[in-house]
């Protein structure tokens, strides 16, 4: 009995050195999601708002994971070097759970990346019909033709069609220049066509959000099969930590 628990001191002593780097590392995702999950909401929040139909609460889940592994990885910490066999499970549980959210997660972004074009199509030009200059969906319209220099859905004609052209020409957010733009200007397309910006902002928004899409679905992806080694650790650490003490008994 005594020889059996010298072998297995030693495998238990590297299984919690392995968990406290994996828990570490696992806290340090944490930490990442977190700020993925700020940098998409200071970031990518007014190209969501103009994507999305519905209000969407993406970058506050990422925010609330990525709290969340930050104090289970803490916890894994606290319960390898306790070796408490009930809170590893209890770790590996939660493991388990943060795979199966991530693997949705990353699959979602996935899909997602292959239905941004029509429905950024719809909600763009639907915003453009509704565009009044002062309203949250007309100021996430100007922010986007300013930062990506264009104008409109495929060009910037399409505002021709809108209720807002009638009225007071194209968009100030279209010029290349605003200071070189004038009211007269804007609602001549023709002169327009010399002061402002000629690419669509269709292709140049889908191709942008596909880029950061396929970014965050890819890190779910990685950060998601990294549980199973945390998994396989600490289910493995508990195992041989209950062994032990049943020898010892």
């Amino acid at each position: 009995m005594a020889s059996r628990r010298m072998e297995t001191k030693p495998v238990i002593t590297c299984l919690k050195t392995l968990l406290i780097i994996y828990s570490f590392v696992f806290w340090i995702t944490g930490v990442i999601l977190l700020a993925v999950g700020v940098w998409g909401k200071l970031t990518l929040g007014t190209y969501i708002s103009l994507i999305a139909e519905n209000s969407t609460n993406a970058p506050y889940v990422l925010i609330g994971t990525g709290t969340t592994i930050v104090v289970f990885g803490l916890f894994g910490c606290f319960a390898t070097c306790r070796g408490s066999p009930w809170m590893l499970k209890l770790y590996a549980m939660f493991l388990s759970l943060v795979f199966l959210a991530e693997l949705v997660a990353g699959i979602s972004g996935f899909v997602f990346r292959h239905e941004i074009k029509d429905t950024f199509l719809r909600t763009y030009t639907d915003a453009m019909q509704n565009y009044n200059g002062n309203d949250e969906r007309s100021r996430a319209v100007d922010h986007v033709q300013r930062s990506l220099s264009c104008c409109g859905v495929q060009n910037y004609t399409n505002w021709s069609t809108s209720p807002y052209f009638l009225e007071h020409g194209i968009p100030p957010s279209c010029c290349m220049n605003e200071t070189d733009c004038n009211p007269q200007d804007l609602h001549n397309l023709t002169v327009a066509a010399t002061k402002v910006n000629q690419k669509g902002c269709y292709d140049l928004v889908t191709s942008f959000m596909e880029t950061n899409m396929g970014i965050i679905a890819g890190v779910a992806f990685g950060i998601a099969f990294s549980q199973l080694i945390g998994m396989l650790l600490a289910c493995c650490l508990s195992r041989f930590i209950t062994a032990n003490q049943y020898e010892m008994v």
